[in-house]
């Protein structure tokens, strides 16, 4: 099987996850099961379809979660130094407009750009990893050739 890269970050916050879905909102479904299957008839019950769905949704995410931990390779980013690499936060410059980002390099399973995680697979991480601080980047965007400087590479 092959690994799935995480940071101690990421690994900490789908384990926490994981914890919520079995100790909170599986009792919780299970009851509202129970609950509508005392109003009778199940096949125009609405509430039991409902609790059904949410069911088979949380448990569809704790396999998923399961999984994901089970396979995880955790990664320190503060043990790692020298260029761009898996679990690297990075600062960059837009050469046109001097906008600066700040992203850190993490695996699918916890990317989230809105939060500045950037999965390592995104085309902007590919161009940004082997580099190093002060070097130029292209980045192919659906919007045209965005070209960036990397102001600042941190490992923390």
């Amino acid at each position: 099987m092959e690994k799935i890269p995480l940071t101690s970050k990421g690994f900490a916050r789908l384990d926490s996850e994981l914890k919520q879905l079995k100790s909170v909102e599986r009792p919780a479904v299970i009851k509202a099961i129970a609950e509508a299957r005392e109003h009778g008839d199940l096949s125009e019950n609405a509430e039991y379809h409902a609790a059904r769905e949410k069911q088979s949704f949380i448990e569809g995410r704790v396999r998923e979660l399961e999984g994901i931990l089970g396979r995880a390779d955790v990664i320190d980013p503060s043990k790692l130094s020298g260029t761009v690499k898996f679990g690297a936060t990075v600062t960059i410059a837009d050469e046109d407009t001097d906008e600066e980002k700040k992203y850190q390099i993490v695996g699918e399973q916890e990317a989230n750009i809105e939060q500045g995680l950037l999965n390592m697979k995104s085309p902007i991480a590919r161009a940004l990893i082997g580099k190093e601080e002060g070097d130029s980047v292209e980045v192919k965007t659906p919007g045209g050739v965005r070209s960036y400087e990397i102001v600042a590479v941190e490992f923390i």
